[in-house]
């Protein structure tokens, strides 16, 4: 018999959702959970995102705007860009896809960290190309290394910035001798599904690349900051040129009616950002504080989540946690990543902590 798929196919590692929290909680028996796992924004959706919602249910009759015209606008009226330099995507996975089945041609290589966001691995292995991964030093990209990494068969090299999973940044000036060492024809995406959250003032001016030409594309989401996680609804900016080649690749209709009306009002949703920010900045000021107490080592974060090595396995400890209704990831041997979350929610969790060590 022929096979069903290749034996590249076969080699990934599916990712692993979490299960509904109702269902965590009929099999073990608890109730009032609490889900710091995904990184989602703990004071919920933009409430004129939700207004948006119920304007538009009235025309889901409708197939939707398939260039996302006025959602186009409104980004490009914000950041400063024009509309032929933006793509939309089902959430940023989608985008990342449709990266890779444009741009990576067979016998061309990507480079990405490790470990970072498991969507760039998973999305080369698809493709059948093969993948380069270079370790993380201190936490973050090691941009020399990965610069070192690239040669002729570089087609496209992944950077998380801020990096999921451990919250940490590469600055202005490492991008930037990063950049220089980037050859031409190669393709630089820099995911910033957190930026929004990040307080360095050394954080990178992508914008510059592309102000310059330069074949970069940025990559943003709704579902992080602006709470439309359950929407997936991504954005990117990268050179027309690049765009276009994407689009032609690019399902029609790929973002949803509802998804573009609540992200054009979300869009413009200033105080919903400044609240869900500060209650970030104060949740992760207590947090440090107790890990530090309690001895666990962390990495300081500028996402909305916190990586913390227990220098023990990890997963008893998730298991232990999720037995008292909190539900972290676990993200290596000895790792976890903990989302940030409202007040009670953080105190719980080191409660709970205090309590399984």
């Amino acid at each position: 018999m022929k096979r069903l798929t290749s034996k590249k196919i076969e080699s990934i590692t599916p990712y692993a959702p979490g299960k509904p929290v109702e269902e965590l909680e009929r099999e073990l028996g608890i109730s009032g959970s609490i889900k710091l796992a995904s990184n989602e924004n703990p004071i919920g959706p933009s409430p004129k995102g939700i207004a948006a919602i119920a304007d538009c249910i009235k025309g889901l009759n409708r197939y939707p705007d398939g260039a996302a015209h006025y959602l186009k606008d409104a980004i490009s009226e914000k950041f400063g860009c024009s509309p032929p330099e933006i793509i939309l995507g089902n959430g940023s996975n989608e985008l990342l896809d449709i990266i890779v089945r444009t741009f990576l041609l067979e016998g061309e290589e990507a480079v990405y960290a490790e470990p970072s966001f498991v969507v760039y691995k998973m999305s080369v292995q698809a493709a059948g190309r093969k993948g380069i991964s270079v370790p993380l030093k201190d936490g973050k990209h090691d941009l020399a290394a990965m610069a070192d990494a690239i040669n002729e068969r570089t087609k496209i090299i992944f950077i998380a910035n801020p990096n999921n999973p451990t919250g940490t940044i590469n600055t202005q000036a490492e991008i930037g001798a990063f950049m220089a060492r980037v050859p031409e024809d190669a393709i630089v995406v820099v995911d910033e599904a957190y930026f929004e959250y990040v307080t360095n003032p050394e954080y990178p001016d992508t914008f510059k690349y592309l102000r310059d030409g330069r074949n970069i594309i940025i990559l943003r989401t709704f579902s992080k900051v602006y709470g439309l996680a359950g929407l997936r609804i991504g954005y990117g900016f990268a050179p027309a040129r690049l765009v276009d080649f994407m689009n032609r690749v690019r399902a029609p209709f790929n973002t949803n009616s509802i998804a573009q009306a609540a992200a054009m009002a979300a869009l413009s949703d200033d105080e919903h950002v400044r609240r869900s920010v500060e209650v970030n900045e104060e949740g992760k000021k207590y947090l440090y504080a107790e890990l530090t107490k309690m001895g666990v080592d962390y990495l300081p974060t500028q996402a909305n989540f916190i990586w913390m090595d227990l220098h023990k396995v990890a997963r008893k400890l998730y298991d232990a946690l999720l037995r008292k209704g909190v539900i972290v990831r676990p993200m290596g041997p000895t790792q976890i990543r903990v989302t940030i979350g409202l007040m009670p929610e953080n105190e719980r969790f080191v409660k709970a902590m205090r309590e399984v060590s």
